[in-house]
């Protein structure tokens, strides 16, 4: 049998050399094995931890309600889809779900929605599906991971404007020539949590006769009284292609694409995506109908999300590092360099807090932070611990 030890494989040996320079420079990361349901507090490693991590916003990924919903639909309809939506995959739940998220949401009269397995799949789709060779995509620098790869992925030409800077948009928008035009944002940006000024681009699309496309990941159940960004700012447009995820502040798994019928139509007939893939179960669109009901009826749970995070920018003000500006869950701590991050987020892991260290790619390099996500499982005392622990780690530090 020939040698296939590592001398006669140099490409592993310069991939070993390149996970070696990652470590080095402070970005390797490692998964941790949760062994409990997501709350405030999780335990891993058999330790417990007070979580600044999750993005379950609300509270509402071990919530009994849904928990039971997921058991309900799991008696019902069984443990899998079998199938893409386009062939038998489709239950009677999916289409369920999509109605009544078109008429929560209401991008525009007479809505209509379209369901995905994630988020990544989603962007995938409506890029891929109504964007293409001769087009132009128009998107903020600071857009997800997602949203950038779906726009290389469909061959239209990508022009990436600095973050929240309308005036270079427009001059992009008015020199770069293109089939059809595209701007793509987060709605509410996922590392440093502030909210995109949508009535402005809006205004920007309809003046430049483009579309609109939103990833409101972070927004939807938060914000706008739990319908998302757009109704935050009380805004319904024809050109607005609205997505958000469903693993997030619903606390389940997956996402919705929600926009003018025609446009639905086009995904479920062209997005690649969308075609070529399983169905969810239709067990999480039980549990999921079940989310929404809370996300609209049970408002209290917004308000006392609101009230962590007044508390924790109040508390915050005093540290030594910069908190960016942000009204939602989501609050940065701008740390600087990756391995400096990561000695403040294990100086707070020995003290028991659980938050992660958020380093490049994923952030401009000397932006390295903590990214403290609230949740309304906390309550005023874990935030309380969490700013006590930040100031003490602080004077270790110095």
């Amino acid at each position: 049998m020939p040698d296939t030890g590592r001398r006669g494989h140099p490409a592993l040996a310069e991939l070993e050399r390149g996970l070696a320079q990652h470590a080095a420079d402070g970005l390797a990361r490692a998964r941790r094995v949760v062994e409990s349901p997501q709350g405030s507090r999780i335990r891993i490693a058999e330790r417990t931890l007070l979580a600044f991590a999750s993005n379950d916003y609300l509270g509402l990924a071990n919530a009994p309600a849904i928990v039971e919903a997921v058991r309900e639909g799991a008696a019902r309809f069984g443990v899998g889809a079998g199938a893409s939506h386009l062939i038998v995959g489709h239950a009677a739940p999916h289409e369920a779900l999509e109605d009544e998220l078109a008429a929560f949401v209401a991008p525009c009269a007479n809505a209509r929605a379209v369901t995905f397995s994630s988020g990544y799949l989603a962007n995938l789709a409506i890029l891929g599906a109504l964007a293409t060779r001769g087009d132009v995509v128009f998107a903020d620098r600071l857009n997800h991971a997602s949203l950038t790869d779906a726009a290389v992925l469909s061959r239209a030409k990508l022009n990436r404007y600095a973050h929240g800077d309308l005036p270079a948009l427009e001059r992009a928008l008015r020199t770069v020539t293109g089939r059809q035009r595209f701007i793509v944002t987060d709605a509410v940006f996922s590392m440093d949590g502030d909210i995109a000024p949508l009535p402005e681009l809006l205004d920007i699309a309809e003046r430049e006769d483009a579309w609109l496309v939103l990833d409101d990941a972070h927004g939807f159940g938060v914000t706008g009284g739990g319908r998302g960004t757009l109704a935050h700012f009380g805004l319904r447009s024809e050109r607005v292609v609205y997505m958000a995820t469903l693993g997030k502040a619903a606390g389940v798994a997956g996402a919705f694409v929600a926009a003018h019928p025609t446009v639905i139509e086009t995904l479920v007939q062209k997005a690649r995506s969308y075609i070529y893939t399983t169905a969810a179960p239709p067990l999480l669109a039980v549990a999921l109908r079940t989310a929404l009901r809370s996300i609209r009826d049970d408002t209290h749970r917004r308000a006392h999300l609101e009230e962590l995070i007044a508390a924790f920018r109040s508390a915050a003000s005093d540290l030594p590092w910069r908190l960016l500006p942000s009204s939602t869950p989501i609050q940065p701590l701008v740390i600087g360099g990756a391995l400096e991050a990561v000695a403040v987020s294990d100086a707070l892991q020995v003290r028991g807090i659980l938050v992660p260290a958020i380093r490049p790619p994923t952030v401009p390099t000397g932006t390295a932070r903590l990214r403290i996500s609230l949740s309304a499982s906390h309550s005023l005392a874990d935030v309380a611990e969490l700013t006590h622990a930040l100031g003490d780690v602080a004077t270790s530090l110095q």
